[in-house]
Protein backbone atom coordinates (compact mmCIF):
# COMPACT_ATOMS: atom_id res chain seq x y z
CA UNK A 1 0.00 0.00 0.00
CA UNK A 2 1.08 3.30 -1.21
CA UNK A 3 1.95 5.78 1.87
CA UNK A 4 -0.10 8.62 -0.14
CA UNK A 5 -3.17 6.15 -0.52
CA UNK A 6 -2.52 5.49 3.62
CA UNK A 7 -6.21 6.67 5.35
CA UNK A 8 -5.44 9.68 7.92
CA UNK A 9 -7.06 10.96 10.76
CA UNK A 10 -7.94 14.43 10.49
CA UNK A 11 -6.27 16.04 13.16
CA UNK A 12 -5.02 15.12 17.47
CA UNK A 13 -8.55 14.59 17.97
CA UNK A 14 -9.39 12.24 15.90
CA UNK A 15 -6.18 10.38 16.94
CA UNK A 16 -6.75 11.26 20.07
CA UNK A 17 -10.69 9.91 20.50
CA UNK A 18 -9.60 6.93 18.01
CA UNK A 19 -6.79 5.67 20.24
CA UNK A 20 -8.50 6.66 23.59
CA UNK A 21 -11.33 4.52 22.11
CA UNK A 22 -8.86 1.40 21.99
CA UNK A 23 -7.25 1.87 25.21
CA UNK A 24 -10.81 2.23 26.62
CA UNK A 25 -12.39 -1.22 26.78
CA UNK A 26 -13.96 -4.07 28.93
CA UNK A 27 -10.88 -4.14 30.55
CA UNK A 28 -11.22 -0.21 32.52
CA UNK A 29 -14.63 -1.06 32.98
CA UNK A 30 -14.78 -4.44 35.65
CA UNK A 31 -10.92 -5.11 34.71
CA UNK A 32 -9.85 -1.96 37.01
CA UNK A 33 -12.64 -2.00 39.73
CA UNK A 34 -12.17 -5.04 40.86
CA UNK A 35 -8.44 -5.34 41.09
CA UNK A 36 -8.26 -1.90 42.53
CA UNK A 37 -11.04 -3.34 45.26
CA UNK A 38 -8.90 -6.50 45.80
CA UNK A 39 -5.10 -4.35 45.96
CA UNK A 40 -5.83 -1.51 48.62
CA UNK A 41 -8.39 0.89 46.60
CA UNK A 42 -6.66 4.23 46.82
CA UNK A 43 -3.26 2.62 47.16
CA UNK A 44 -3.57 0.87 44.08
CA UNK A 45 -5.03 3.81 42.00
CA UNK A 46 -1.99 5.77 43.07
CA UNK A 47 0.41 3.26 41.71
CA UNK A 48 -1.47 2.80 38.84
CA UNK A 49 -1.62 6.60 38.29
CA UNK A 50 2.48 6.88 38.84
CA UNK A 51 2.79 4.00 36.27
CA UNK A 52 0.32 5.55 33.75
CA UNK A 53 2.63 8.82 33.54
CA UNK A 54 6.31 6.79 33.30
CA UNK A 55 5.90 3.46 31.84
CA UNK A 56 2.56 4.16 29.81
CA UNK A 57 3.42 7.45 28.41
CA UNK A 58 7.06 5.79 27.37
CA UNK A 59 5.49 3.32 25.29
CA UNK A 60 2.99 5.48 23.91
CA UNK A 61 4.96 7.84 22.58
CA UNK A 62 7.70 5.12 21.56
CA UNK A 63 4.95 3.46 19.17
CA UNK A 64 3.07 6.19 17.79
CA UNK A 65 6.26 7.88 17.03
CA UNK A 66 7.57 4.61 14.94
CA UNK A 67 4.39 4.54 13.30
CA UNK A 68 4.15 8.14 12.18
CA UNK A 69 7.62 8.09 11.44
CA UNK A 70 7.43 5.74 8.56
CA UNK A 71 4.26 5.42 7.76
CA UNK A 72 4.00 1.53 8.23
CA UNK A 73 2.15 -0.86 10.50
CA UNK A 74 4.30 -3.14 12.62
CA UNK A 75 5.74 -5.64 9.79
CA UNK A 76 6.28 -2.37 8.12
CA UNK A 77 8.25 -0.50 10.66
CA UNK A 78 10.34 -3.19 11.83
CA UNK A 79 11.54 -3.96 8.73
CA UNK A 80 12.26 -0.29 7.70
CA UNK A 81 14.67 0.10 11.11
CA UNK A 82 15.98 -2.88 11.89
CA UNK A 83 18.46 -5.45 9.87
CA UNK A 84 18.27 -8.46 12.25
CA UNK A 85 16.05 -11.26 11.75
CA UNK A 86 15.77 -11.61 15.38
CA UNK A 87 14.48 -7.82 15.99
CA UNK A 88 12.07 -7.94 12.87
CA UNK A 89 10.56 -10.69 13.87
CA UNK A 90 9.01 -8.49 17.00
CA UNK A 91 6.99 -6.49 14.26
CA UNK A 92 4.92 -10.04 13.12
CA UNK A 93 4.51 -10.46 16.96
CA UNK A 94 2.89 -6.94 17.89
CA UNK A 95 1.02 -7.38 14.06
CA UNK A 96 -0.26 -11.64 15.21
CA UNK A 97 -1.47 -9.95 18.53
CA UNK A 98 -4.44 -8.44 17.70
CA UNK A 99 -5.25 -10.79 15.17
CA UNK A 100 -5.50 -13.42 17.98
CA UNK A 101 -7.45 -10.86 20.61
CA UNK A 102 -10.16 -10.02 18.61
CA UNK A 103 -12.05 -13.04 17.89
CA UNK A 104 -12.01 -14.05 22.02
CA UNK A 105 -12.82 -10.27 22.88
CA UNK A 106 -16.23 -10.30 19.85
CA UNK A 107 -17.20 -13.26 22.28
CA UNK A 108 -17.79 -11.16 25.61
CA UNK A 109 -18.31 -8.76 23.13
CA UNK A 110 -21.37 -10.37 21.97
CA UNK A 111 -22.29 -11.30 25.92
CA UNK A 112 -22.52 -7.56 26.69
CA UNK A 113 -24.98 -7.31 23.55
CA UNK A 114 -26.75 -9.95 25.30
CA UNK A 115 -27.23 -8.12 28.57
CA UNK A 116 -28.21 -4.89 26.81
CA UNK A 117 -31.19 -6.91 24.81
CA UNK A 118 -32.47 -8.46 28.19
CA UNK A 119 -32.50 -4.99 29.94
CA UNK A 120 -34.33 -3.56 27.28
CA UNK A 121 -36.86 -6.42 26.63
CA UNK A 122 -36.27 -9.26 29.04
CA UNK A 123 -37.81 -9.83 32.86
CA UNK A 124 -35.38 -8.52 35.66
CA UNK A 125 -36.25 -11.59 38.07
CA UNK A 126 -34.66 -13.92 34.93
CA UNK A 127 -31.73 -11.80 34.41
CA UNK A 128 -30.74 -11.44 37.91
CA UNK A 129 -30.88 -15.22 38.69
CA UNK A 130 -28.26 -17.56 39.91
CA UNK A 131 -27.70 -19.45 36.40
CA UNK A 132 -28.83 -16.92 34.21
CA UNK A 133 -25.07 -16.09 33.12
CA UNK A 134 -24.02 -19.51 33.18
CA UNK A 135 -26.53 -21.01 31.57
CA UNK A 136 -26.00 -18.23 28.81
CA UNK A 137 -22.40 -18.64 27.87
CA UNK A 138 -22.55 -22.70 28.07
CA UNK A 139 -25.65 -22.32 25.70
CA UNK A 140 -23.64 -23.25 22.47
CA UNK A 141 -25.42 -21.26 19.94
CA UNK A 142 -27.32 -18.66 21.25
CA UNK A 143 -23.79 -16.83 22.40
CA UNK A 144 -22.80 -17.53 19.16
CA UNK A 145 -25.49 -15.55 17.24
CA UNK A 146 -24.60 -12.41 19.69
CA UNK A 147 -21.01 -13.12 18.87
CA UNK A 148 -22.04 -12.84 15.37
CA UNK A 149 -23.90 -9.72 16.28
CA UNK A 150 -21.06 -7.66 17.97
CA UNK A 151 -18.58 -8.70 15.42
CA UNK A 152 -21.05 -7.46 12.11
CA UNK A 153 -20.82 -3.72 14.07
CA UNK A 154 -17.13 -4.07 14.42
CA UNK A 155 -16.39 -5.32 10.72
CA UNK A 156 -19.03 -2.67 9.20
CA UNK A 157 -17.06 0.17 10.83
CA UNK A 158 -13.66 -1.52 9.62
CA UNK A 159 -14.88 -1.36 5.77
CA UNK A 160 -15.87 2.13 6.19
CA UNK A 161 -12.25 2.90 6.58
CA UNK A 162 -9.95 5.11 9.16
CA UNK A 163 -11.65 8.79 8.39
CA UNK A 164 -15.67 7.62 7.58
CA UNK A 165 -15.22 4.92 9.93
CA UNK A 166 -12.97 4.40 12.75
CA UNK A 167 -12.60 8.35 13.57
CA UNK A 168 -16.44 9.24 12.90
CA UNK A 169 -17.95 6.48 15.05
CA UNK A 170 -14.95 7.39 17.74
CA UNK A 171 -16.12 10.89 18.00
CA UNK A 172 -19.52 9.40 18.48
CA UNK A 173 -19.17 7.03 20.94
CA UNK A 174 -16.14 8.27 22.76
CA UNK A 175 -18.21 11.42 24.46
CA UNK A 176 -21.13 9.58 24.73
CA UNK A 177 -19.46 7.08 26.70
CA UNK A 178 -18.16 9.96 28.89
CA UNK A 179 -21.53 11.41 29.21
CA UNK A 180 -23.18 7.76 30.43
CA UNK A 181 -20.30 7.39 32.82
CA UNK A 182 -20.90 10.73 34.59
CA UNK A 183 -24.72 9.84 34.43
CA UNK A 184 -24.77 6.48 36.12
CA UNK A 185 -22.02 7.53 38.32
CA UNK A 186 -23.77 10.14 39.99
CA UNK A 187 -26.53 7.59 40.18
CA UNK A 188 -24.57 5.55 42.28
CA UNK A 189 -22.97 8.30 44.73
CA UNK A 190 -26.68 9.00 45.82
CA UNK A 191 -26.88 5.05 47.00
CA UNK A 192 -26.72 4.96 50.78
CA UNK A 193 -23.68 3.78 52.08
CA UNK A 194 -22.11 4.62 48.62
CA UNK A 195 -20.02 7.46 50.16
CA UNK A 196 -17.90 4.35 52.01
CA UNK A 197 -16.90 2.85 48.66
CA UNK A 198 -15.98 6.12 47.00
CA UNK A 199 -13.23 6.84 50.53
CA UNK A 200 -11.84 3.06 49.80
CA UNK A 201 -11.25 4.20 45.93
CA UNK A 202 -9.64 7.46 46.42
CA UNK A 203 -7.87 7.61 49.78
CA UNK A 204 -4.69 5.19 49.69
CA UNK A 205 -4.22 2.83 52.55
CA UNK A 206 -0.88 1.73 52.53
CA UNK A 207 -1.65 -0.99 55.07
CA UNK A 208 -3.35 -2.59 52.52
CA UNK A 209 0.10 -2.02 50.49
CA UNK A 210 1.95 -5.12 48.60
CA UNK A 211 3.99 -5.96 46.04
CA UNK A 212 1.23 -7.27 44.21
CA UNK A 213 -0.08 -4.14 44.14
CA UNK A 214 2.31 -2.99 42.13
CA UNK A 215 2.75 -5.67 39.80
CA UNK A 216 -1.29 -5.93 39.11
CA UNK A 217 -1.44 -2.18 38.84
CA UNK A 218 1.65 -2.65 36.11
CA UNK A 219 -0.81 -5.09 34.53
CA UNK A 220 -3.74 -3.58 34.15
CA UNK A 221 -1.70 -0.03 33.15
CA UNK A 222 -0.27 -2.41 30.44
CA UNK A 223 -2.84 -3.76 29.11
CA UNK A 224 -5.78 -0.82 29.70
CA UNK A 225 -3.38 1.83 27.00
CA UNK A 226 -3.02 -0.89 24.51
CA UNK A 227 0.19 -1.19 24.60
CA UNK A 228 2.51 -3.78 22.29
CA UNK A 229 -0.44 -4.61 20.38
CA UNK A 230 0.23 -2.96 16.98
CA UNK A 231 -2.67 -0.47 17.46
CA UNK A 232 -0.36 2.57 18.59
CA UNK A 233 1.83 2.28 15.66
CA UNK A 234 -0.69 2.06 12.77
CA UNK A 235 -2.70 4.70 14.22
CA UNK A 236 0.57 6.70 14.48
CA UNK A 237 1.41 5.97 10.84
CA UNK A 238 -2.31 7.47 10.58
CA UNK A 239 -1.13 10.58 12.22
CA UNK A 240 -0.58 14.02 10.31
CA UNK A 241 2.65 15.48 10.93
CA UNK A 242 1.67 18.43 11.99
CA UNK A 243 -0.34 16.93 14.98
CA UNK A 244 1.52 17.19 18.58
CA UNK A 245 2.38 13.42 19.37
CA UNK A 246 3.20 14.49 23.52
CA UNK A 247 -0.08 16.37 23.54
CA UNK A 248 -2.03 13.86 22.26
CA UNK A 249 -0.37 10.82 24.44
CA UNK A 250 -1.34 13.34 27.42
CA UNK A 251 -4.87 13.30 26.36
CA UNK A 252 -5.41 9.47 25.79
CA UNK A 253 -3.60 8.80 29.44
CA UNK A 254 -5.66 11.43 31.31
CA UNK A 255 -8.61 9.91 28.91
CA UNK A 256 -8.04 6.47 29.70
CA UNK A 257 -7.06 7.18 33.39
CA UNK A 258 -10.49 9.37 33.90
CA UNK A 259 -12.42 6.39 32.18
CA UNK A 260 -10.86 3.66 34.57
CA UNK A 261 -11.74 6.44 37.79
CA UNK A 262 -14.99 6.70 37.01
CA UNK A 263 -15.62 3.24 36.24
CA UNK A 264 -14.32 2.58 39.74
CA UNK A 265 -16.77 5.15 41.11
CA UNK A 266 -19.71 3.33 39.01
CA UNK A 267 -19.16 -0.30 40.56
CA UNK A 268 -17.45 -0.24 43.62
CA UNK A 269 -19.48 2.25 45.93
CA UNK A 270 -22.82 0.54 44.67
CA UNK A 271 -21.06 -2.87 45.86
CA UNK A 272 -20.49 -0.54 48.65
CA UNK A 273 -24.00 0.59 49.16
CA UNK A 274 -25.60 -2.47 48.32
CA UNK A 275 -23.10 -5.58 49.69
CA UNK A 276 -21.39 -3.45 52.37
CA UNK A 277 -18.16 -3.80 50.35
CA UNK A 278 -18.18 -7.36 50.62
CA UNK A 279 -14.21 -8.49 49.66
CA UNK A 280 -16.00 -11.71 48.15
CA UNK A 281 -18.32 -9.56 45.53
CA UNK A 282 -15.53 -6.86 44.72
CA UNK A 283 -13.22 -9.95 43.58
CA UNK A 284 -15.82 -11.21 41.30
CA UNK A 285 -14.06 -10.45 38.06
CA UNK A 286 -16.05 -10.81 35.14
CA UNK A 287 -19.08 -12.45 37.24
CA UNK A 288 -19.16 -8.47 38.67
CA UNK A 289 -20.46 -6.79 35.57
CA UNK A 290 -22.39 -9.97 34.46
CA UNK A 291 -23.95 -11.23 37.89
CA UNK A 292 -23.01 -8.80 40.54
CA UNK A 293 -23.96 -5.58 39.23
CA UNK A 294 -27.33 -6.64 37.14
CA UNK A 295 -28.57 -8.00 40.71
CA UNK A 296 -27.93 -4.06 41.64
CA UNK A 297 -29.97 -2.44 39.08
CA UNK A 298 -32.44 -5.01 39.87
CA UNK A 299 -32.84 -2.94 43.56
CA UNK A 300 -32.17 0.35 42.37
CA UNK A 301 -35.30 2.30 41.49
CA UNK A 302 -35.42 2.70 38.20
CA UNK A 303 -32.99 -0.09 37.71
CA UNK A 304 -33.85 -1.74 33.97
CA UNK A 305 -33.57 2.11 32.76
CA UNK A 306 -30.03 2.74 34.48
CA UNK A 307 -28.99 -1.18 33.37
CA UNK A 308 -29.81 -0.11 29.97
CA UNK A 309 -27.58 3.15 29.95
CA UNK A 310 -24.57 1.07 31.78
CA UNK A 311 -24.58 -1.59 29.21
CA UNK A 312 -25.09 1.06 26.29
CA UNK A 313 -21.67 2.13 27.86
CA UNK A 314 -20.15 -1.25 28.27
CA UNK A 315 -20.77 -1.74 24.80
CA UNK A 316 -19.65 1.04 23.32
CA UNK A 317 -15.92 0.99 25.10
CA UNK A 318 -16.16 -2.83 24.12
CA UNK A 319 -16.64 -1.64 20.48
CA UNK A 320 -13.98 1.01 20.20
CA UNK A 321 -11.34 -1.15 21.37
CA UNK A 322 -12.33 -4.24 18.98
CA UNK A 323 -12.58 -1.51 16.05
CA UNK A 324 -8.90 -0.58 16.77
CA UNK A 325 -7.84 -4.07 17.35
CA UNK A 326 -9.44 -5.18 13.96
CA UNK A 327 -8.15 -2.02 11.80
CA UNK A 328 -4.47 -2.92 13.07
CA UNK A 329 -5.33 -6.64 11.69
CA UNK A 330 -6.82 -5.43 8.98
CA UNK A 331 -3.77 -2.61 8.07
CA UNK A 332 -1.04 -5.40 8.31
CA UNK A 333 -3.15 -7.00 5.66
CA UNK A 334 -3.28 -4.33 2.95
CA UNK A 335 0.40 -3.28 3.64
CA UNK A 336 2.10 -6.37 4.06
CA UNK A 337 0.36 -8.68 0.93
CA UNK A 338 -0.98 -5.79 -1.07
CA UNK A 339 -4.33 -6.56 -0.04
CA UNK A 340 -7.35 -4.29 -0.56
CA UNK A 341 -9.27 -2.87 2.43
CA UNK A 342 -12.33 -4.95 1.73
CA UNK A 343 -10.80 -8.36 0.88
CA UNK A 344 -8.30 -7.77 4.38
CA UNK A 345 -11.64 -7.07 6.56
CA UNK A 346 -13.60 -9.87 4.57
CA UNK A 347 -10.02 -12.29 5.38
CA UNK A 348 -10.34 -10.75 9.17
CA UNK A 349 -13.88 -11.79 9.71
CA UNK A 350 -13.16 -15.32 8.55
CA UNK A 351 -10.46 -15.43 11.49
CA UNK A 352 -12.98 -14.03 13.76
CA UNK A 353 -15.51 -16.56 13.03
CA UNK A 354 -13.47 -19.35 12.99
CA UNK A 355 -11.61 -18.55 16.48
CA UNK A 356 -14.41 -16.99 17.64
CA UNK A 357 -16.41 -19.78 17.50
CA UNK A 358 -14.16 -21.71 19.68
CA UNK A 359 -13.97 -19.06 22.21
CA UNK A 360 -17.84 -18.93 21.96
CA UNK A 361 -18.25 -23.17 22.40
CA UNK A 362 -15.19 -23.75 24.43
CA UNK A 363 -17.76 -22.84 27.51
CA UNK A 364 -20.61 -25.36 25.98
CA UNK A 365 -20.50 -28.08 23.44
CA UNK A 366 -16.46 -27.96 23.38
CA UNK A 367 -15.95 -27.43 26.94
CA UNK A 368 -14.28 -30.88 27.69
CA UNK A 369 -11.99 -29.31 25.22
CA UNK A 370 -8.67 -28.02 27.00
CA UNK A 371 -5.37 -26.13 26.23
CA UNK A 372 -3.20 -26.33 29.36
CA UNK A 373 -6.05 -26.97 31.56
CA UNK A 374 -7.72 -23.74 30.24
CA UNK A 375 -10.86 -23.53 28.04
CA UNK A 376 -10.39 -22.18 24.72
CA UNK A 377 -10.78 -17.93 25.62
CA UNK A 378 -8.96 -18.34 28.56
CA UNK A 379 -6.53 -20.23 26.22
CA UNK A 380 -6.14 -16.82 23.60
CA UNK A 381 -6.73 -14.88 26.24
CA UNK A 382 -3.56 -15.98 28.41
CA UNK A 383 -1.37 -16.27 25.41
CA UNK A 384 -1.71 -13.19 24.00
CA UNK A 385 -2.22 -10.86 27.55
CA UNK A 386 -0.06 -12.75 29.48
CA UNK A 387 2.97 -14.01 26.99
CA UNK A 388 3.26 -12.28 23.58
CA UNK A 389 2.35 -8.56 24.83
CA UNK A 390 5.32 -8.25 27.38
CA UNK A 391 7.62 -10.37 25.21
CA UNK A 392 6.51 -7.83 21.76
CA UNK A 393 7.08 -4.76 24.11
CA UNK A 394 10.40 -6.08 24.71
CA UNK A 395 11.20 -6.27 21.07
CA UNK A 396 9.58 -2.38 20.67
CA UNK A 397 12.56 -1.19 23.68
CA UNK A 398 14.68 -2.70 21.80
CA UNK A 399 14.12 -1.49 18.19
CA UNK A 400 14.13 2.10 19.33
CA UNK A 401 17.25 1.60 21.52
CA UNK A 402 19.14 -0.22 19.75
CA UNK A 403 18.04 0.31 16.01
CA UNK A 404 16.08 2.68 15.29
CA UNK A 405 17.93 5.51 18.00
CA UNK A 406 16.53 7.74 20.82
CA UNK A 407 17.30 10.96 18.51
CA UNK A 408 15.03 9.61 15.76
CA UNK A 409 11.86 8.94 18.31
CA UNK A 410 13.00 13.10 19.41
CA UNK A 411 12.99 14.25 15.83
CA UNK A 412 9.09 12.68 15.65
CA UNK A 413 7.85 14.30 18.42
CA UNK A 414 9.33 17.38 18.46
CA UNK A 415 8.38 18.07 14.40
CA UNK A 416 6.58 21.49 13.93
CA UNK A 417 8.35 22.44 17.02
CA UNK A 418 5.72 20.72 19.23
CA UNK A 419 7.21 19.95 22.88
CA UNK A 420 8.57 16.85 24.45
CA UNK A 421 7.37 17.53 27.80
CA UNK A 422 8.80 14.26 29.72
CA UNK A 423 11.77 13.42 27.28
CA UNK A 424 14.21 12.76 30.33
CA UNK A 425 11.47 10.18 31.80
CA UNK A 426 11.24 8.86 28.19
CA UNK A 427 14.89 8.28 28.06
CA UNK A 428 15.43 6.90 31.24
CA UNK A 429 12.78 4.27 31.09
CA UNK A 430 12.99 3.34 27.82
CA UNK A 431 16.93 2.34 27.69
CA UNK A 432 16.41 1.27 31.63
CA UNK A 433 13.16 0.29 32.96
CA UNK A 434 10.50 -0.98 30.44
CA UNK A 435 12.27 -3.97 29.20
CA UNK A 436 12.34 -4.82 33.03
CA UNK A 437 8.77 -4.18 33.28
CA UNK A 438 7.91 -5.94 31.19
CA UNK A 439 9.51 -9.16 32.15
CA UNK A 440 8.21 -8.71 35.39
CA UNK A 441 4.97 -8.51 33.56
CA UNK A 442 5.60 -11.86 31.63
CA UNK A 443 7.19 -13.52 34.91
CA UNK A 444 4.02 -12.96 37.34
CA UNK A 445 1.12 -13.29 34.56
CA UNK A 446 3.23 -16.93 33.81
CA UNK A 447 3.19 -17.91 37.50
CA UNK A 448 -0.32 -16.66 38.42
CA UNK A 449 -1.72 -18.96 35.45
CA UNK A 450 0.05 -21.66 36.58
CA UNK A 451 -0.61 -21.60 40.41
CA UNK A 452 2.29 -20.53 41.59
CA UNK A 453 1.83 -16.82 42.41
CA UNK A 454 -1.59 -15.68 43.37
CA UNK A 455 -2.42 -12.18 41.55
Amino acid sequence: MKNEERGKFSGRLGFVLSAAGASVGLGNIWRFPYLAARYGGGAFLLVYIILAATFGYTMIIAETSIGRSCKRGPVGAFNLYSKSKGIRAGGWLNAVIPILIVPYYSVIGGWVCKYLYEFICGDMNRITSDTFFTDFITSGWEAEIWFAVFIFFVLAVIWLGVNNGIERVSKFMMPVLVILSIVICIYTLTRPGALEGVKYLLIPDFSHFSWMTVVSAMGQMFYSLSIAMGILITFGSYMKDDTSIDHSTIQVEIFDTAIAILAGLMIIPAVFAFFGGNPETLNQGPALMFITMPRIFADMAGGRLIGILFFVLVLFAALTSAIALCESAVSTFVDEFGWSRYKGTSIMAVIILLLGTLSCLGYGPLAGVKLIGMQFLDFFDFMTNSVMMPIAAIFICLLVTKHMGLDKIEAEVTKGGHSFSRKKIFNFMIRYVCVAFAFIILLSSIASAFGWIKI
